[in-house]
Protein backbone atom coordinates (compact mmCIF):
# COMPACT_ATOMS: atom_id res chain seq x y z
CA UNK A 1 0.00 0.00 0.00
CA UNK A 2 1.76 3.69 -1.01
CA UNK A 3 1.96 5.72 1.74
CA UNK A 4 -0.06 8.90 2.22
CA UNK A 5 1.57 11.82 0.98
CA UNK A 6 2.74 14.83 3.20
CA UNK A 7 -0.18 17.67 2.03
CA UNK A 8 1.76 20.95 2.25
CA UNK A 9 -0.06 24.41 2.53
CA UNK A 10 2.53 26.76 0.39
CA UNK A 11 1.56 30.93 0.69
CA UNK A 12 3.43 32.81 -1.96
CA UNK A 13 2.66 35.49 -3.37
CA UNK A 14 5.27 35.54 -6.30
CA UNK A 15 3.58 34.14 -9.40
CA UNK A 16 6.85 32.62 -10.71
CA UNK A 17 8.17 31.30 -7.44
CA UNK A 18 5.06 30.23 -6.41
CA UNK A 19 4.67 28.29 -9.62
CA UNK A 20 8.47 26.58 -9.70
CA UNK A 21 8.17 25.84 -5.92
CA UNK A 22 4.59 24.28 -6.67
CA UNK A 23 6.04 22.13 -9.63
CA UNK A 24 9.28 21.24 -7.44
CA UNK A 25 7.66 19.92 -4.31
CA UNK A 26 4.81 18.06 -6.43
CA UNK A 27 7.37 16.64 -8.41
CA UNK A 28 9.22 15.12 -5.21
CA UNK A 29 6.10 13.35 -3.85
CA UNK A 30 4.02 16.06 -2.05
CA UNK A 31 0.65 16.85 -1.94
CA UNK A 32 0.49 20.90 -2.68
CA UNK A 33 -2.09 23.82 -2.42
CA UNK A 34 -0.88 27.11 -3.37
CA UNK A 35 -2.44 30.18 -2.29
CA UNK A 36 -1.36 33.62 -3.26
CA UNK A 37 -2.26 36.22 -0.20
CA UNK A 38 -2.65 35.56 3.54
CA UNK A 39 -6.27 35.83 3.94
CA UNK A 40 -6.83 32.73 0.78
CA UNK A 41 -4.04 30.69 2.23
CA UNK A 42 -5.59 31.00 6.09
CA UNK A 43 -9.15 30.25 4.73
CA UNK A 44 -7.10 27.25 2.94
CA UNK A 45 -5.82 25.58 5.97
CA UNK A 46 -9.15 26.18 8.12
CA UNK A 47 -11.27 24.16 4.89
CA UNK A 48 -8.53 21.16 4.28
CA UNK A 49 -5.88 19.13 6.84
CA UNK A 50 -2.34 19.68 6.38
CA UNK A 51 0.97 18.08 7.80
CA UNK A 52 2.71 21.17 6.70
CA UNK A 53 3.13 24.85 6.13
CA UNK A 54 5.93 27.06 3.66
CA UNK A 55 4.80 30.68 4.10
CA UNK A 56 6.05 34.07 2.64
CA UNK A 57 6.34 36.85 5.16
CA UNK A 58 5.66 39.68 2.91
CA UNK A 59 1.87 39.15 1.57
CA UNK A 60 -0.76 40.90 0.68
CA UNK A 61 -4.04 41.31 3.10
CA UNK A 62 -2.13 39.26 6.03
CA UNK A 63 1.39 38.99 6.44
CA UNK A 64 3.22 35.37 7.27
CA UNK A 65 3.74 36.22 10.88
CA UNK A 66 0.25 36.98 11.24
CA UNK A 67 -0.42 33.64 9.09
CA UNK A 68 1.36 32.01 11.19
CA UNK A 69 0.18 32.76 14.14
CA UNK A 70 -3.42 32.17 13.32
CA UNK A 71 -2.56 28.67 12.17
CA UNK A 72 -0.52 27.95 15.00
CA UNK A 73 -3.74 28.74 17.02
CA UNK A 74 -5.71 26.17 15.50
CA UNK A 75 -3.16 23.41 15.35
CA UNK A 76 0.38 23.77 17.81
CA UNK A 77 2.29 21.14 16.06
CA UNK A 78 1.96 21.32 12.45
CA UNK A 79 5.50 22.30 11.03
CA UNK A 80 6.07 26.36 9.94
CA UNK A 81 8.92 27.34 7.00
CA UNK A 82 8.92 30.71 6.65
CA UNK A 83 10.37 31.58 2.85
CA UNK A 84 11.06 35.44 2.83
CA UNK A 85 13.74 38.60 0.74
CA UNK A 86 13.77 39.72 4.02
CA UNK A 87 16.89 38.69 6.43
CA UNK A 88 16.69 41.39 9.48
CA UNK A 89 17.57 39.91 12.68
CA UNK A 90 14.47 41.33 14.29
CA UNK A 91 12.38 39.23 12.23
CA UNK A 92 14.52 35.69 12.35
CA UNK A 93 13.80 36.78 16.23
CA UNK A 94 9.96 37.61 15.83
CA UNK A 95 9.63 34.07 13.61
CA UNK A 96 11.33 32.07 16.33
CA UNK A 97 9.06 33.34 19.09
CA UNK A 98 6.20 32.11 16.96
CA UNK A 99 7.37 28.86 17.12
CA UNK A 100 8.28 28.19 13.31
CA UNK A 101 10.56 25.90 12.97
CA UNK A 102 13.21 27.42 10.62
CA UNK A 103 12.90 30.60 8.32
CA UNK A 104 15.07 30.21 4.84
CA UNK A 105 16.28 34.03 3.20
CA UNK A 106 15.60 34.44 -0.66
CA UNK A 107 17.14 33.47 -2.94
CA UNK A 108 17.48 29.78 -1.79
CA UNK A 109 18.50 26.44 -2.99
CA UNK A 110 15.43 24.34 -3.97
CA UNK A 111 17.45 20.90 -2.87
CA UNK A 112 17.97 22.99 0.83
CA UNK A 113 14.29 23.52 1.08
CA UNK A 114 13.49 19.82 0.31
CA UNK A 115 16.38 18.76 2.60
CA UNK A 116 15.26 21.18 5.56
CA UNK A 117 11.31 19.53 5.16
CA UNK A 118 12.55 16.08 5.05
CA UNK A 119 14.72 17.14 8.14
CA UNK A 120 11.94 19.08 9.76
CA UNK A 121 9.33 15.57 8.80
CA UNK A 122 11.71 13.22 10.73
CA UNK A 123 12.38 15.03 13.90
CA UNK A 124 8.10 15.43 14.22
CA UNK A 125 7.89 11.80 13.48
CA UNK A 126 10.97 10.76 15.98
CA UNK A 127 9.47 12.88 18.12
CA UNK A 128 5.94 11.51 18.52
CA UNK A 129 7.61 8.08 19.16
CA UNK A 130 9.28 9.13 21.80
CA UNK A 131 7.06 10.92 23.98
CA UNK A 132 4.11 8.98 22.69
CA UNK A 133 1.85 8.83 25.80
CA UNK A 134 4.64 9.81 28.28
CA UNK A 135 4.20 11.93 31.47
CA UNK A 136 7.04 13.31 33.93
CA UNK A 137 6.84 14.23 37.54
CA UNK A 138 8.47 17.68 38.19
CA UNK A 139 8.37 18.17 41.72
CA UNK A 140 4.44 18.63 42.32
CA UNK A 141 3.98 19.68 38.42
CA UNK A 142 2.64 16.75 36.23
CA UNK A 143 4.17 17.89 32.46
CA UNK A 144 1.94 15.59 29.75
CA UNK A 145 4.41 15.61 26.76
CA UNK A 146 1.67 14.12 24.42
CA UNK A 147 -0.88 16.83 25.09
CA UNK A 148 1.91 19.32 26.19
CA UNK A 149 0.36 20.35 29.42
CA UNK A 150 1.80 20.89 32.56
CA UNK A 151 -0.67 20.33 35.29
CA UNK A 152 -0.30 21.26 39.13
CA UNK A 153 -3.24 21.09 41.52
CA UNK A 154 -6.21 21.89 39.85
CA UNK A 155 -4.86 23.80 36.83
CA UNK A 156 -3.16 23.72 33.74
CA UNK A 157 -1.05 24.95 31.36
CA UNK A 158 -0.86 24.36 27.59
CA UNK A 159 2.72 24.69 25.87
CA UNK A 160 3.68 25.53 22.45
CA UNK A 161 5.36 22.71 20.51
CA UNK A 162 8.64 24.10 20.58
CA UNK A 163 8.54 24.82 24.44
CA UNK A 164 7.27 21.36 25.33
CA UNK A 165 10.20 19.78 22.99
CA UNK A 166 12.74 22.03 24.97
CA UNK A 167 11.42 21.25 28.13
CA UNK A 168 10.75 17.43 27.85
CA UNK A 169 14.77 17.31 26.79
CA UNK A 170 15.82 18.76 29.95
CA UNK A 171 12.99 16.73 32.02
CA UNK A 172 14.67 13.77 30.35
CA UNK A 173 17.97 14.32 31.30
CA UNK A 174 16.97 16.03 34.94
CA UNK A 175 20.25 17.07 36.95
CA UNK A 176 22.15 16.61 34.21
CA UNK A 177 23.49 19.58 31.41
CA UNK A 178 22.20 19.34 28.14
CA UNK A 179 24.39 21.50 25.53
CA UNK A 180 22.80 24.42 24.03
CA UNK A 181 24.03 22.97 20.55
CA UNK A 182 22.14 19.51 20.96
CA UNK A 183 18.68 21.48 22.16
CA UNK A 184 18.85 23.76 18.73
CA UNK A 185 19.93 20.86 16.61
CA UNK A 186 17.04 18.60 18.22
CA UNK A 187 14.45 21.61 18.45
CA UNK A 188 15.09 23.67 15.43
CA UNK A 189 17.24 21.43 13.06
CA UNK A 190 20.28 23.60 13.54
CA UNK A 191 22.47 26.02 15.05
CA UNK A 192 23.18 30.27 15.20
CA UNK A 193 23.40 32.98 16.63
CA UNK A 194 19.56 34.29 16.17
CA UNK A 195 18.63 30.51 17.17
CA UNK A 196 20.67 30.59 20.55
CA UNK A 197 18.73 34.12 21.00
CA UNK A 198 15.43 32.33 20.22
CA UNK A 199 16.30 29.32 22.46
CA UNK A 200 17.02 31.93 25.61
CA UNK A 201 13.71 33.59 24.96
CA UNK A 202 12.11 29.55 25.63
CA UNK A 203 13.74 29.20 28.42
CA UNK A 204 13.02 32.20 30.41
CA UNK A 205 9.24 31.33 28.98
CA UNK A 206 9.79 27.64 30.95
CA UNK A 207 10.64 28.67 33.72
CA UNK A 208 7.85 31.30 34.13
CA UNK A 209 5.29 28.29 33.22
CA UNK A 210 7.34 26.73 35.95
CA UNK A 211 7.62 29.14 38.83
CA UNK A 212 4.43 27.94 40.77
CA UNK A 213 6.84 25.10 41.79
CA UNK A 214 9.91 26.64 43.77
CA UNK A 215 11.47 23.48 43.64
CA UNK A 216 12.26 23.56 40.04
CA UNK A 217 15.76 25.25 39.18
CA UNK A 218 16.67 25.75 35.71
CA UNK A 219 20.07 26.95 35.00
CA UNK A 220 21.63 28.07 32.53
CA UNK A 221 25.29 27.25 32.00
CA UNK A 222 26.97 30.06 29.77
CA UNK A 223 28.16 28.83 26.41
CA UNK A 224 27.93 25.51 27.84
CA UNK A 225 24.22 24.05 28.44
CA UNK A 226 21.04 24.10 30.92
CA UNK A 227 20.25 22.05 33.83
CA UNK A 228 16.75 21.24 34.97
CA UNK A 229 17.46 20.56 38.98
CA UNK A 230 14.06 19.75 41.60
CA UNK A 231 15.71 19.92 45.07
CA UNK A 232 13.78 18.30 47.63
Amino acid sequence: MQDKKTKILLVEDDTNLGFLLFEFLESNNFDVKLYRDGISGLNGFNSSEFDFCILDVMLPQMDGFTLAEKIRSKNRKIPVIFLTARSMKEDKLKGFSIGIDDYITKPFDEDELLLRIHSILNRVKNSLVEDRQMEYKLGKIIFDIQNQVLKFDNESKRLTTKESKVLAMLARSENKIVSRDEIMKEVWGETDYFIGRSLDVFISKIRRHLQVEPRIKIDTIPTVGVILSISE
